[in-house]
């Protein structure tokens, strides 16, 4: 094994042979040169590490993707880690073993977000429409603070301060999960703070305001248009009007049932049909046809719509006001049932909220028939304003 005094034009110009020779630097104890007969040249580290009789072999790249200096750069590197007791080959293996941020978001859906969060759907579209794109091929351990604080920017900057808030939280126990798995050593969101204040809404639309959403709403698809109307005329949250499956509509009785593992607070619900919601959901059967979904997705196998954030964009830009969020909906729905008369105990059994006290266990009416009366009543409301 020869040793020469590597320089960058020796290495460029060294010819290849017969058969395959490594070569050692003079100036560099431990870089090598391995010249194949094809002409190949790639460097490698000779070492021994701590404890051990035999010397290591560790490759570092290819001339000329890697320079003399990167590689003598890399060398130095290694050589202090072998110093401290440390095998550089050894731990690039593991770093090879160890999962990529797609390998760690997909574990974090399939073993805990399915079984433990009902958001879980939102928690995979946040995935694939942010995370994945930035990260997925990048070892999940090397996510640093700064990736976090850059991705966080971005979704900023495009105007979702609040979403930025539900990105880091998600990252954050994806992070805090893989770390009791052992998939990784650290959380990057340590000291990261929510990039956007969350003030409780109070912004109830006017009637003028809620004529030009509804304009806005048939300037989309059908079936948006119709997933946004039912919001409103619903008054149910987002997500589950998202999931609506036409085995829980029961058209010719009006009632929808939201079963319990649909339902945000895992209580299954029974929400009346009004008139104008039944006339928004007749048309959908045909264009759904045979699918389980009332909103099925336009890609192949995929459920439901589940991402709505690009229609509330454009929904914002034709309505002409920027400060609508599509929560605003059912929050409207019920501060004018309320002012319509309807009291506010039938307004919470119409969103489905879970009362506080000991109460609820005893008081098993289903409250039907005020909730019905209650949605005709803004129902009726809507159709007026709408009509003017």
């Amino acid at each position: 094994m020869p040793r020469k005094s590597f320089t960058a034009q020796w290495v460029e110009n060294v010819a290849s042979t017969d058969r395959r020779i490594d070569y050692f630097d003079q100036k560099l104890p431990g870089l090598g040169l391995r010249v194949s007969p094809s002409g190949v040249k790639s460097w490698f580290y000779m070492y021994r590490p701590k404890g051990n009789s035999r010397k290591a072999r560790m490759t570092l790249g290819r001339y000329p993707a890697f320079s003399l200096a990167d590689v003598r750069d890399t060398v130095r590197e290694k050589s202090l880690m072998v110093a401290r007791g440390s095998d550089p080959a050894e731990e690039q293996r593991e770093k090879n073993l160890a999962p990529t941020f797609a390998e760690l978001a997909e574990a974090f859906i399939e073993l805990y977000a399915k079984e433990h969060k009902r958001s879980w759907r939102e928690d995979r579209r946040v995935v694939r429409t942010d995370l994945l794109p930035a990260w997925a091929n990048r070892k999940a351990q090397d996510i640093t603070r700064r990736d976090v604080i850059a991705l966080l920017d971005k979704i900023v900057k495009r105007g979702a301060r609040i979403q930025a808030n539900r990105t880091l939280a998600l990252i954050r126990k994806m992070y805090n999960w893989g770390i009791g798995r052992d998939l990784v050593p650290t959380n990057p969101c340590v000291q990261i703070s929510a990039p956007g204040k969350e003030n409780q809404r109070d912004r109830v639309l006017t009637e003028a305001e809620m004529r030009a959403l509804w304009a806005a709403f048939d300037k989309q698809s059908p079936l948006m248009a119709a997933m946004l109307k039912l919001r409103l005329v619903t008054a149910q949250r987002g997500g589950e009007v998202c999931s609506m499956a036409w085995l829980d509509v029961d058209i010719e009785n009006g009632w929808w049932l939201i079963p319990a593992e649909r339902a945000k607070n895992g209580l299954a619900h029974r929400v009346p049909l009004s008139g104008l919601a039944l006339s928004i959901l007749a048309p959908l059967r045909e264009i759904s046809g045979e699918r389980e979904w009332v909103f099925p997705s336009p890609v192949r196998n995929a459920g439901y719509i589940a991402n709505v954030q690009k229609a509330a964009e454009r929904v914002r830009k034709e309505a002409g006001f920027d400060d609508f969020v599509l929560h605003d909906l059912r929050r409207t729905a019920a501060s004018y049932m309320t002012s319509l008369g309807v009291s506010r105990l039938v307004v919470s059994k119409i969103l489905n909220h879970v009362e506080p006290g000991v109460t609820r266990v005893y008081d098993r009416y289903s409250y039907d028939k005020e909730k019905r009366q209650a949605l005709d009543v803004w129902a009726k409301h809507l159709e007026e304003c709408m009509a003017s």
